[in-house]
């Protein structure tokens, strides 16, 4: 359970300003990068920066710009750094798995910066584990649906199986990744 109500915006928005940033350059990251998935709009950043300030977990400072420009500029609290920290190792759960997709993506792209490798470790292995069991889980729901359901449905619910055995084929390639890497970063020059 998360200390805080944080949505994955606000969790999007700590995780960026491990440098500290205007809202403004928030966001042109929004606008600018594969996390386009949230709003740029000044109408959702602005207002969850100030939920964030609010709870404690950034703050904002006035700096000088260039020229007459002043501009706000915000940075992570201890508090922040540490709700951050307790978002990204919390275990995944089948409701992530359900509702949060994005979320546990969102979480490990944070996860080395924020935290180490072997965070992003944990937070694959807690994948893995959650994966292996929803889609057991999904088989079974499938074979007592199948014949009750059209084409059209049981050809649904497959899309949705595979697409999650690729996200499990895809967390096995991760932690490939990280061992092979590990183990040339220990091998002799």
């Amino acid at each position: 359970m998360r200390s805080t109500q944080i949505p994955s915006l606000g969790y999007a928005l700590l995780g960026l300003l491990q440098k500290p940033s205007s809202g403004y350059d928030l966001r042109k990251v929004f606008s600018s990068t594969s996390m386009k998935t949230f709003s740029d709009s000044p109408g959702a950043i602005y207002p969850a920066l100030a939920r964030l300030e609010k709870a404690g977990l950034i703050r904002g400072s006035i700096e000088e710009g260039s020229g007459l420009r002043r501009r706000q500029v915000f940075r992570l609290t201890p508090k922040g750094l540490s709700e951050l920290k307790q978002w990204i190792t919390r275990p995944v759960t089948q409701e992530d798995l359900v509702w949060g997709q994005q979320e546990i993506m969102l979480r490990f792209a944070f996860s080395e910066t924020v935290l180490s490798p072997a965070a992003s470790i944990n937070l694959l292995q807690s994948l893995e584990t959650a994966l292996k069991s929803y889609i057991d889980a999904l088989r079974e729901e499938f074979e007592v649906l199948k014949p009750m359901v059209p084409a059209s449905g049981r050809l649904a619910f497959e899309c949705g199986i595979r697409g999650t055995e690729c996200l499990l084929d895809w967390t096995h390639y991760a932690l490939a990744t990280y061992e092979n890497e590990g183990n040339r970063k220990g091998s002799p020059s």
